[in-house]
Protein backbone atom coordinates (compact mmCIF):
# COMPACT_ATOMS: atom_id res chain seq x y z
CA UNK A 1 0.00 0.00 0.00
CA UNK A 2 2.81 2.40 0.86
CA UNK A 3 4.55 1.67 -2.43
CA UNK A 4 1.33 2.45 -4.28
CA UNK A 5 1.03 5.79 -2.49
CA UNK A 6 4.60 6.64 -3.47
CA UNK A 7 3.79 5.78 -7.06
CA UNK A 8 0.64 7.91 -6.98
CA UNK A 9 2.61 10.95 -5.82
CA UNK A 10 5.36 10.51 -8.41
CA UNK A 11 3.02 9.81 -11.32
CA UNK A 12 0.92 12.82 -10.34
CA UNK A 13 3.98 15.05 -10.53
CA UNK A 14 5.05 13.51 -13.83
CA UNK A 15 1.57 14.12 -15.23
CA UNK A 16 1.78 17.77 -14.22
CA UNK A 17 5.19 17.95 -15.86
CA UNK A 18 3.83 16.51 -19.11
CA UNK A 19 0.97 19.02 -19.02
CA UNK A 20 3.33 21.97 -18.57
CA UNK A 21 5.60 20.71 -21.34
CA UNK A 22 2.68 20.02 -23.69
CA UNK A 23 0.96 23.40 -23.44
CA UNK A 24 3.66 25.39 -25.32
CA UNK A 25 3.59 22.78 -28.10
CA UNK A 26 -0.21 22.83 -28.28
CA UNK A 27 -0.25 26.62 -28.27
CA UNK A 28 2.22 26.79 -31.15
CA UNK A 29 0.16 24.38 -33.23
CA UNK A 30 -3.07 26.21 -32.39
CA UNK A 31 -1.57 29.52 -33.48
CA UNK A 32 0.02 28.13 -36.64
CA UNK A 33 -3.29 26.54 -37.69
CA UNK A 34 -5.14 29.83 -37.25
CA UNK A 35 -7.46 28.55 -34.52
CA UNK A 36 -6.11 31.04 -31.98
CA UNK A 37 -4.11 34.25 -31.98
CA UNK A 38 -1.50 35.51 -29.54
CA UNK A 39 -0.45 39.01 -28.57
CA UNK A 40 3.25 38.67 -29.38
CA UNK A 41 5.64 36.25 -31.04
CA UNK A 42 7.19 35.43 -27.66
CA UNK A 43 3.97 34.15 -26.10
CA UNK A 44 5.14 30.52 -26.25
CA UNK A 45 8.37 31.51 -24.55
CA UNK A 46 6.52 33.45 -21.85
CA UNK A 47 4.13 30.53 -21.30
CA UNK A 48 7.11 28.20 -20.94
CA UNK A 49 8.65 30.41 -18.29
CA UNK A 50 5.36 30.61 -16.40
CA UNK A 51 5.00 26.82 -16.56
CA UNK A 52 8.57 26.48 -15.30
CA UNK A 53 7.72 28.52 -12.22
CA UNK A 54 4.69 26.29 -11.60
CA UNK A 55 6.77 23.13 -11.98
CA UNK A 56 9.41 24.34 -9.54
CA UNK A 57 6.70 25.32 -7.07
CA UNK A 58 5.20 21.83 -7.36
CA UNK A 59 8.62 20.25 -6.82
CA UNK A 60 9.20 22.32 -3.68
CA UNK A 61 5.79 21.21 -2.40
CA UNK A 62 6.78 17.62 -3.20
CA UNK A 63 9.99 17.93 -1.19
CA UNK A 64 8.06 19.37 1.76
CA UNK A 65 5.57 16.52 1.45
CA UNK A 66 8.31 13.89 1.25
CA UNK A 67 10.70 15.20 3.90
CA UNK A 68 8.34 16.82 6.39
CA UNK A 69 4.63 16.07 6.49
CA UNK A 70 4.47 12.53 5.01
CA UNK A 71 7.99 11.24 5.37
CA UNK A 72 6.67 7.91 6.71
CA UNK A 73 5.44 7.06 3.21
CA UNK A 74 8.97 7.24 1.83
CA UNK A 75 10.84 5.39 4.56
CA UNK A 76 12.28 1.99 3.52
CA UNK A 77 10.11 -0.97 4.43
CA UNK A 78 11.48 -3.58 6.79
CA UNK A 79 11.56 -7.05 5.26
CA UNK A 80 10.61 -9.88 7.60
CA UNK A 81 13.48 -12.25 8.19
CA UNK A 82 15.92 -9.80 6.63
CA UNK A 83 19.17 -8.53 8.03
CA UNK A 84 18.32 -5.86 10.60
CA UNK A 85 21.93 -4.84 11.20
CA UNK A 86 22.44 -1.23 10.24
CA UNK A 87 25.39 -0.55 7.98
CA UNK A 88 28.02 1.79 9.36
CA UNK A 89 28.62 5.03 7.51
CA UNK A 90 31.75 4.90 5.37
CA UNK A 91 32.08 8.68 5.04
CA UNK A 92 31.30 11.46 7.45
CA UNK A 93 29.21 14.50 6.56
CA UNK A 94 32.21 16.69 5.73
CA UNK A 95 33.90 14.08 3.56
CA UNK A 96 30.66 13.28 1.76
CA UNK A 97 30.04 16.98 1.07
CA UNK A 98 33.57 17.43 -0.26
CA UNK A 99 33.32 14.48 -2.64
CA UNK A 100 29.86 15.60 -3.74
CA UNK A 101 31.14 19.05 -4.72
CA UNK A 102 34.24 17.62 -6.40
CA UNK A 103 32.27 15.07 -8.42
CA UNK A 104 29.72 17.72 -9.39
CA UNK A 105 32.47 19.93 -10.83
CA UNK A 106 34.04 17.03 -12.71
CA UNK A 107 30.69 15.90 -14.11
CA UNK A 108 29.86 19.47 -15.18
CA UNK A 109 33.12 19.70 -17.13
CA UNK A 110 32.65 16.29 -18.73
CA UNK A 111 29.02 17.05 -19.56
CA UNK A 112 30.07 20.20 -21.41
CA UNK A 113 32.49 18.10 -23.45
CA UNK A 114 29.89 15.40 -24.15
CA UNK A 115 27.27 17.92 -25.30
CA UNK A 116 29.77 19.45 -27.69
CA UNK A 117 30.42 16.07 -29.33
CA UNK A 118 26.79 15.03 -29.87
CA UNK A 119 26.33 16.64 -33.29
CA UNK A 120 29.71 15.47 -34.72
CA UNK A 121 28.98 11.98 -33.42
CA UNK A 122 25.53 12.09 -34.99
CA UNK A 123 27.02 12.94 -38.37
CA UNK A 124 29.83 10.40 -38.19
CA UNK A 125 27.66 7.54 -36.93
CA UNK A 126 24.66 8.35 -39.09
CA UNK A 127 22.36 8.55 -36.06
CA UNK A 128 19.92 11.30 -35.17
CA UNK A 129 20.72 13.72 -32.39
CA UNK A 130 17.46 12.72 -30.71
CA UNK A 131 18.44 9.04 -30.57
CA UNK A 132 21.85 9.81 -29.08
CA UNK A 133 20.58 12.31 -26.51
CA UNK A 134 17.36 10.51 -25.54
CA UNK A 135 18.39 6.84 -25.74
CA UNK A 136 22.17 6.34 -25.69
CA UNK A 137 23.32 9.04 -23.28
CA UNK A 138 20.77 8.23 -20.53
CA UNK A 139 21.70 4.54 -20.65
CA UNK A 140 25.38 5.30 -20.16
CA UNK A 141 24.95 8.24 -17.80
CA UNK A 142 22.48 6.47 -15.52
CA UNK A 143 24.17 3.06 -15.56
CA UNK A 144 25.01 3.18 -11.84
CA UNK A 145 21.48 4.29 -10.99
CA UNK A 146 19.98 1.49 -13.08
CA UNK A 147 22.27 -1.07 -11.46
CA UNK A 148 21.30 0.16 -8.01
CA UNK A 149 17.60 -0.14 -8.82
CA UNK A 150 18.08 -3.71 -10.06
CA UNK A 151 20.09 -4.67 -6.97
CA UNK A 152 17.43 -3.30 -4.62
CA UNK A 153 14.72 -5.07 -6.61
CA UNK A 154 16.58 -8.38 -6.28
CA UNK A 155 16.66 -7.79 -2.51
CA UNK A 156 12.87 -7.29 -2.59
CA UNK A 157 13.19 -3.64 -1.61
CA UNK A 158 10.72 -2.41 -4.19
CA UNK A 159 10.03 0.86 -2.38
CA UNK A 160 13.68 1.88 -2.77
CA UNK A 161 13.68 0.69 -6.38
CA UNK A 162 10.59 2.75 -7.07
CA UNK A 163 12.13 5.76 -5.38
CA UNK A 164 15.27 5.48 -7.50
CA UNK A 165 13.41 5.06 -10.80
CA UNK A 166 10.49 7.45 -10.40
CA UNK A 167 12.42 9.82 -8.16
CA UNK A 168 15.01 10.40 -10.87
CA UNK A 169 12.36 10.96 -13.54
CA UNK A 170 10.48 13.35 -11.27
CA UNK A 171 13.64 15.30 -10.48
CA UNK A 172 14.52 15.74 -14.16
CA UNK A 173 11.00 16.62 -15.26
CA UNK A 174 9.97 18.89 -12.39
CA UNK A 175 13.29 20.42 -11.34
CA UNK A 176 16.09 20.20 -13.90
CA UNK A 177 14.03 21.09 -16.98
CA UNK A 178 12.21 24.13 -15.55
CA UNK A 179 15.35 25.31 -13.78
CA UNK A 180 17.21 25.16 -17.10
CA UNK A 181 14.53 27.33 -18.70
CA UNK A 182 14.76 29.94 -15.95
CA UNK A 183 18.57 29.93 -15.86
CA UNK A 184 18.59 30.35 -19.64
CA UNK A 185 16.24 33.31 -19.20
CA UNK A 186 18.71 34.90 -16.77
CA UNK A 187 21.54 34.29 -19.24
CA UNK A 188 19.57 35.89 -22.08
CA UNK A 189 18.92 32.61 -23.92
CA UNK A 190 15.44 31.97 -25.28
CA UNK A 191 14.80 28.39 -24.17
CA UNK A 192 11.21 27.16 -24.04
CA UNK A 193 9.36 23.94 -23.20
CA UNK A 194 8.34 23.21 -26.78
CA UNK A 195 10.14 19.88 -27.22
CA UNK A 196 8.42 19.08 -30.53
CA UNK A 197 5.62 16.65 -31.18
CA UNK A 198 7.47 13.33 -31.24
CA UNK A 199 9.42 13.95 -28.04
CA UNK A 200 6.43 15.31 -26.12
CA UNK A 201 4.16 12.53 -27.34
CA UNK A 202 6.66 9.87 -26.30
CA UNK A 203 6.95 11.45 -22.87
CA UNK A 204 3.18 11.56 -22.45
CA UNK A 205 2.72 7.91 -23.44
CA UNK A 206 5.61 6.83 -21.19
CA UNK A 207 4.05 8.52 -18.16
CA UNK A 208 0.67 7.04 -19.05
CA UNK A 209 2.05 3.50 -19.33
CA UNK A 210 3.97 3.90 -16.07
CA UNK A 211 0.88 5.13 -14.24
CA UNK A 212 -1.22 2.20 -15.44
CA UNK A 213 1.55 -0.25 -14.54
CA UNK A 214 1.82 1.00 -10.96
CA UNK A 215 -1.84 1.67 -10.24
CA UNK A 216 -2.49 -1.61 -8.38
CA UNK A 217 0.70 -1.53 -6.30
CA UNK A 218 1.89 -4.98 -7.42
CA UNK A 219 4.74 -6.18 -9.59
CA UNK A 220 5.47 -9.25 -11.70
CA UNK A 221 7.71 -10.12 -14.61
CA UNK A 222 5.11 -9.42 -17.30
CA UNK A 223 4.93 -5.76 -16.28
CA UNK A 224 8.69 -5.52 -16.59
CA UNK A 225 8.61 -7.14 -20.02
CA UNK A 226 5.93 -4.71 -21.22
CA UNK A 227 7.87 -1.70 -19.95
CA UNK A 228 11.04 -2.91 -21.69
CA UNK A 229 9.15 -3.44 -24.94
CA UNK A 230 7.70 0.07 -24.71
CA UNK A 231 11.21 1.43 -24.26
CA UNK A 232 12.47 -0.54 -27.25
CA UNK A 233 9.64 0.77 -29.43
CA UNK A 234 10.37 4.37 -28.45
CA UNK A 235 14.07 3.80 -29.07
CA UNK A 236 13.33 2.35 -32.51
CA UNK A 237 11.19 5.38 -33.32
CA UNK A 238 14.02 7.81 -32.57
CA UNK A 239 16.52 5.53 -34.30
CA UNK A 240 14.77 5.90 -37.66
CA UNK A 241 14.33 9.66 -37.37
CA UNK A 242 16.70 12.04 -39.09
CA UNK A 243 17.14 15.79 -38.78
CA UNK A 244 16.39 17.55 -40.99
CA UNK A 245 13.55 15.26 -41.99
CA UNK A 246 13.56 13.87 -45.53
CA UNK A 247 10.37 13.75 -47.54
CA UNK A 248 9.92 12.54 -51.10
CA UNK A 249 8.25 14.66 -53.72
CA UNK A 250 6.09 13.40 -56.54
CA UNK A 251 9.12 12.22 -58.53
CA UNK A 252 10.50 10.25 -55.60
CA UNK A 253 13.33 12.71 -54.99
CA UNK A 254 14.26 13.23 -51.36
CA UNK A 255 13.79 16.76 -50.11
CA UNK A 256 15.29 18.32 -47.00
CA UNK A 257 12.48 19.78 -44.93
CA UNK A 258 13.25 21.66 -41.69
CA UNK A 259 11.69 20.03 -38.66
CA UNK A 260 10.69 23.29 -36.99
CA UNK A 261 12.26 25.94 -34.80
CA UNK A 262 15.07 25.02 -32.48
CA UNK A 263 14.32 24.73 -28.81
CA UNK A 264 17.19 26.98 -27.81
CA UNK A 265 17.74 30.26 -29.57
CA UNK A 266 20.35 32.79 -28.56
CA UNK A 267 18.85 36.22 -28.05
Amino acid sequence: MRMQKQADVSTGLLTLGVLCQSLPLLLRYAVSSGEHAVATDTTVLELSRACSFIMLLAYVAYLFFQLKTHRQLFEPQEIEGGDDDEEEAVLGFGSALFWLILMTIIIAVLSEYVVGTIEPTSQSWGLSVSFISIILLPIVGNAAEHAGAVIFALKNKLDITLGVALGSATQISMFVVPLSVLVAWIMGIQMDLDFKLLETGSLFISVLVTAFTLQDGTSHYLKGVLLLLCYIVIGACFFVTRQPAHHANGNGTLLDVPTGPMIVQVA
